[in-house]
């Protein structure tokens, strides 16, 4: 079923998702894929504690290390602040997003229902606190606007992709708007945070999980990628108050996304 609020079309597909560099030899794929199966089982053994944010961080990173990925970056990606929580905006790339940032600032994610029912992903989400969405139905949208709204004035953050769906590269689509109206609903913070994926310094789309891709064969890519690393680069976050309306706020965010080229720093708060 399509054509609902956050339904998207990509240009992107698994034609998209190339190595930069020689796969590694099946003997390192296979020791991978064992650590990456052993590393989800403790996370899974750990039950409702996986959603203590210092528990959730460590198993994040187990599983990034135990796939071969690097992870260049550092938090926080929520804001400073003793009042709403952060609306954490984020381009969409890959699944392995997701562990990304949780293994740099735990917040729950707001994702597409169909993450719940992933092999490994989807029963990782759950226990993580996942808020799920179903993005085919119209009927949804007002209130997933206004629960996001209740969780930012709580005091709670969440991460949203509003791409809407992935891309092999962060400049893919738009920045949907919906989700922003909640930030400004709830005198919230949004932190842009730019992802980009490479392999030994050089541009890589191999972590792409784009269009009728299936996350098996998207781990089988991920698990045979050499020299792959994930950038988490968070820049400044925009404060409350100061836009007029959810399409600048939009704008705003999706800028200082695209900004980020790969090597630029990664910003922290002092």
């Amino acid at each position: 079923m399509t054509g609902g609020p956050w339904d998207v079309t990509p240009g992107c597909g698994r034609h998209c998702a190339h190595h930069a560099l020689p796969p590694v030899p099946a003997a390192t794929t296979a020791l991978r894929g064992a650590a990456f199966a052993a590393a989800v089982r403790r996370a899974l053994a750990d039950g409702g504690r996986l959603t203590d944010p210092p528990r959730l961080r460590a198993h994040a990173r187990a599983l990034l290390g135990a796939l071969g990925v690097r992870l260049d970056g550092a938090g926080p990606l929520r804001a400073p602040s003793t009042g709403p929580g952060t609306l954490i905006v984020a381009n969409h790339i890959s699944w392995l997003d997701i562990p990304a940032l949780l293994a740099v600032d735990p917040a729950p994610v707001l994702a597409k229902r169909e993450v719940g029912g992933w092999p490994v992903v989807g029963g990782l989400a759950r226990r993580a606190g996942t808020h799920f969405i179903d993005r085919t139905s119209p009927r949804q949208l007002s209130s997933v606007v206004a629960k996001l709204t209740d969780i930012l004035a709580s005091g709670r953050s969440v991460v949203v992709f509003p791409q809407a769906t992935t891309w092999c590269t962060a400049d893919g689509g738009v920045f949907r708007r919906a989700t922003f109206q909640a930030a400004l609903d709830a005198g919230a913070p949004v932190r842009p945070v730019t992802l980009t994926y490479t392999q030994d310094a050089l541009p890589s789309t191999v972590a792409a999980f784009c269009g009728p891709d299936t996350f098996l064969a998207s781990l089988r890519r991920v698990l045979t990628a050499r020299g792959l690393a994930v950038r988490v680069t968070v820049h400044p976050a925009l404060p409350p108050g100061r836009h007029r309306d959810r399409r600048e706020l939009a704008a705003l965010a999706r800028d200082a996304v695209l900004a980020a080229p790969h090597n630029t720093p990664t910003y922290q708060d002092r």
